[in-house]
């Protein structure tokens, strides 16, 4: 994949890219605003723009497939691209998009590194880019063909207000046009988008919460501090139409009959109730370990969903770490060492970030390989960045 002649020059300039990956990015940001600022308007995170998350989010895809490339050069990272694909597609982008990021990265990368960069050096970044871009435009060509409409954005009704524990909400929506549906699979989310009370439109994911298929129920807690969550918790009321995408994301129920183990915390249990949902439904005879951990039993978003799920799987299991712990809990953090896990689990994780780190440590330590770990990262990936 990576030529022959480009491989030397980028593992050579690879350290200092790399470090300067992080000064690079911001000025790429303002560039390609200062041309675009209509791409703030229903596209980016006008939040993780203020937050750096956004920035770190791509420094860290461009290092670690560069990184990939110099070790591996005729392979591509299918597992990073696949992340990035499903969330470019849950944003409608489209080809024509990566030629605008080229000409503001490459502009950034040049007043950054005015004083090294040569020609040689900027060809070579240039093919690493072009490999990235073009891996990206296959794979998400492919996952708007599976698509059953040829829209980004449908109209949806939401026909259900539901408080869900403390401080969430479950929304759930009804087609408001005759837009073919694309069926959802376990573990999936779908993009909302919802105008602000200044007229910017912004957009979120969020997991598909209740059954897959064509169904739509996503379950969302407020971020006091947050553009979008105070606005669906305070002024989204059941009638009202939202703008929704078809559903994406590569973290679904796998195939097989091996031990299934789902690890979440907060409301980062939305996807993995789903799993466990269509496990239940389908009546699966798999073994289910269901591990959540939660400040206090009421703040469990979806405490009667799968708990009535866990009970209706004769193979299932349930263990809830609380902060303030009752009878029949454990108590403080989730720890996969007070866990007996089964042998040749996959293991699905979703909640905040140092939890999934951790969590995911544990489990590679208690002998579950990395390929059977699948992990959700909401918003920017800066796991990768790191």
């Amino acid at each position: 994949m990576l030529s022959d002649k480009a491989r030397p020059i980028i593992e050579a300039t690879l350290p200092l890219v790399g470090s300067r990956i992080g000064e690079i990015t911001p000025k790429f940001y303002d560039r390609l605003f200062a041309a675009h600022p209509e791409l703030l308007d229903g596209l980016f995170s006008r939040s993780n723009q203020r937050n750096g998350n956004q920035q770190q989010a791509l420094a860290g895809s461009i290092a670690a497939f560069a990184t990939h490339l110099v070790n591996n050069p005729d392979t591509v990272p299918e597992t990073v691209l696949s992340r990035i694909a499903h969330r470019h597609a849950s944003l409608g982008i489209a080809e024509p998009q990566y030629q605008v990021v080229y000409e503001h990265l490459f502009a950034a990368i040049a007043e950054d590194l005015a004083e090294v960069i040569t020609p040689e050096i900027a060809e070579a970044w240039t093919e690493v880019y072009w490999l990235m871009a073009d891996a990206l435009i296959k794979l998400e060509k492919g996952l708007y063909a599976a698509q059953a409409n040829t829209r980004m954005w449908m109209p949806w009704t939401v026909v259900e207000k539901t408080p869900a524990g403390t401080g969430a909400v479950t929304f759930t929506l009804a087609p408001a046009d005759d837009t073919p549906v694309t069926a959802a699979l376990p573990g999936q989310y779908i993009s909302v988008k919802i105008t602000l009370p200044d007229g910017l439109r912004q957009v979120r994911q969020y997991s598909l919460s209740g059954d897959a298929g064509t169904s739509r129920s996503f379950t969302t807690k407020i971020d006091d501090g947050g553009e979008v969550s105070p606005v669906l918790h305070n002024s989204v009321e059941v009638g009202d139409i939202i703008e929704s995408s078809n559903p994406y994301g590569e973290i679904t129920l796998k195939d097989g009959d091996g031990p299934v183990v789902l690890a979440s915390a907060g409301i980062g249990c939305t996807p993995t109730a789903s799993i466990l949902r269509s496990l239940a439904e389908t009546g699966s005879d798999r073994q289910v370990l269901v591990l959540h951990a939660e400040s206090t039993m009421d703040s469990w978003a979806l405490r009667s969903q799968m708990t009535d799920d866990v009970e209706r799987l004769d193979g299932a299991d349930l263990q809830l770490w609380l902060e303030e712990p009752q009878a029949g809990t454990k108590s403080g953090f989730m720890s996969l060492r007070e866990v007996d896990l089964p042998a040749n689990a996959s293991l699905y994780l979703c909640g905040p970030l140092p939890f999934m780190k951790n969590i995911r440590n544990e489990a590679i330590e208690a002998g579950i390989p990395a390929t059977r770990i699948h992990y959700e990262v909401f918003g920017p990936d800066i796991w990768l960045a790191a």
